[in-house]
């Protein structure tokens, strides 16, 4: 049974790599939502299976809150923006897609090398799954930095916090309740203020490229 157990976290943590691989070459805003939300629902399985493995009541907890903000609440959240800003494509990465998949590789390599020793440290089953989570932060924290326009970053943001938790899990089966809350918190503020965040630029500007605020000169 453990083993089975560690073979369907391996599979769930290569789905989110996977799912991670997929949204840093997604032009389309609709379908990285999407995409996000499989993110999101991949998260709540693994953390479900580590649950069910250690018997911890709180990973249930943390699984449930993981369903309603990763992939209820937010998803539709970010639909309904994307829908009243009239948003459907975003062409514009600062690098292309080739360019940005081979760089991601590299550091699916440097995260594997960077977790080896922590994961030999761990006493988690999950531990075999820390290079992948470190590689999905590291992904998600690249797909910020090459995008231009707002509402990608914001994704991946999202994605990069998702990959702290199944960081959180992986090494240490997760982290206590009450960070967990914090975390949650800070996400939804974060939602909240990147989403008039948006607006604004798109009043001011009518396209949510964040350049634009480079134009923007004092008085």
């Amino acid at each position: 049974m453990p083993n089975f157990t560690i073979q369907i976290l391996n599979l769930l943590a290569a789905t989110l790599l996977l799912l991670t691989f997929a949204m840093l070459s997604q032009r389309r805003i609709l379908s990285l939502i999407y995409l996000f939300t499989l993110h999101g629902a991949t998260l709540v399985a693994s953390a479900l299976v580590v649950a069910y493995a250690t018997n911890d009541p709180h990973l249930y907890f943390s699984a449930g809150l993981t369903f309603v903000l990763k992939v209820v609440f937010i998803p539709w959240v970010l639909h309904k923006l994307i829908l009243r800003l009239n948003v459907k494509w975003d062409v514009e990465p600062l690098i292309n897609v080739p360019t940005t998949m081979l760089v991601g590789i590299v550091l699916v390599i440097i995260s594997f090398n960077l977790a080896l020793p922590v994961a030999k440290l761990s006493s988690s089953i999950a531990r075999g799954t820390l290079g992948i989570a470190l590689a999905c932060i590291l992904l998600a924290f690249m797909m910020m930095i090459t995008r231009s326009r707002a509402v990608p970053q914001v994704i991946g943001f999202l994605a990069m916090e998702n990959g702290l938790f199944f960081a959180a899990t992986a090494a240490t089966n997760g982290m206590p309740m009450i960070v967990e809350l914090g975390v949650a918190l800070d996400v939804l503020v974060g939602i909240l203020i990147l989403g008039v965040f948006m607006f604004q630029i798109r009043e001011q500007f009518d396209n949510l490229d964040i350049h634009n605020l480079e134009n923007l000169k004092e008085d």
